[in-house]
């Protein structure tokens, strides 16, 4: 992604970030992306485990390429709104409700989105009643999905093709989140539409995904190489447009900003009935040169280095939106 900059125009300074939850400073971040080592802790961007320098570092806009927890849900964005720095990207409420499936959803239906049907299932809910809880999802039928309702990447996502299942893919997501989501299976085609903008958001051609597999899995996605996309999707013109129309209202019901990856199933009856059902909102999407965001711009007319160009100018357009109305942001 580094590469797509223009070197004219801008100055990339890597931050890297360990699994430890280290911030390294510049030059290692560099060494280390490279494949070199590691030296800790003189190398540190922190005090007393806080990365407390960010600014100092001199950066006039960040460029977050991080996902799940402490990266995508809101808490770098805090960070960064109290250093004053503007970033590409969903402020602290757009992240954290992008996050929150549990939460996204509510509001999606609040806001007259269809969406698949769901049940939530709580730590201590889970602890305390097993039996209740298994019954209460097991009203959504079967197949079913569990998923952790805070993650990404599908880590800790189930599915469930008997009732037996569900007491064991309930524990999975359940290892990674004090929330898990039982949805209803919802057996169509993945369509997703990448949204750029702020205030007048826009939608490009969308993409499908072709998992190759009974879900797109994490091992689908990172390991086995069986999902493949398409890009644009084969969809009926009148489909097309009503995919874009609802990923933008998505994107504006969760307050999102910058940029965002919407996604969706298809379904297409025998009764030759067409419906759409969101699925749910990326704020950080994959970035990379063959991630489904700028190929679904590419094919919009939107190249790779143009949209980085586009996304730091609505981080800038943003940031002074909000010092304006709060001054001392």
């Amino acid at each position: 992604m580094a590469a797509a900059f223009d070197p004219v125009r801008y100055q990339v300074v890597p931050i890297a970030i360990t699994r430890e939850g280290r911030w390294l400073l510049p030059d290692v971040s560099r060494r280390v992306l490279e494949g070199g080592p590691l030296a800790l802790p003189e190398t540190a961007l922190e005090v007393g485990g806080i990365p407390v320098t960010v600014d100092a570092v001199g950066l006039d806009v960040v460029f977050p390429v991080l996902h799940g927890p402490f990266g995508e849900d809101g808490t770098v964005q805090g960070l960064l709104e109290m250093a004053g720095i503007p970033y590409v990207g969903s402020g602290v409420l757009g992240s954290a409700v992008g996050m929150d499936k549990d939460v996204m959803k509510r509001l999606f239906r609040d806001a007259g989105l269809p969406i698949a049907d769901f049940e939530v299932v709580r730590e201590a809910e889970w602890a305390r009643s097993r039996e209740a809880v298994v019954a209460r999802a097991a009203r959504l039928g079967l197949p079913c999905f569990v998923k952790p309702a805070n993650l990404g990447s599908s880590v800790g996502v189930s599915r469930a093709v008997a009732a037996g299942d569900l007491p064991g893919a309930i524990d999975e997501a359940l290892r990674h989140d004090t929330k898990a989501l039982v949805e209803e299976a919802v057996p169509g085609r993945e369509i997703e539409v990448a949204v750029l903008g702020n205030e007048d958001p826009e939608a490009a051609v969308p993409g499908e995904v072709i998992a190759g597999a009974d879900f797109y899995s994490y091992e689908a996605k990172y390991v086995d190489g069986t999902a493949r996309t398409e890009v644009p999707a084969r969809l009926p013109p009148a489909v097309a447009e009503a995919v874009q129309a609802l990923a933008v209202r998505a994107f504006r019901a969760v307050e999102a900003s910058g940029m965002a990856r919407v996604d969706f199933f298809y379904v297409e009856s025998a009764a030759r009935e067409r419906r759409l059902i969101l699925n749910e909102i990326n704020t950080i999407p994959g970035f990379t040169v063959i991630s489904m965001f700028p190929k679904m711009w590419e094919a919009s007319g939107l190249r790779y280095p143009r949209l980085i160009d586009r996304l730091i100018e609505l981080a800038f357009e943003r940031h002074a939106q909000r010092t304006r109305v709060h001054p001392g942001a």
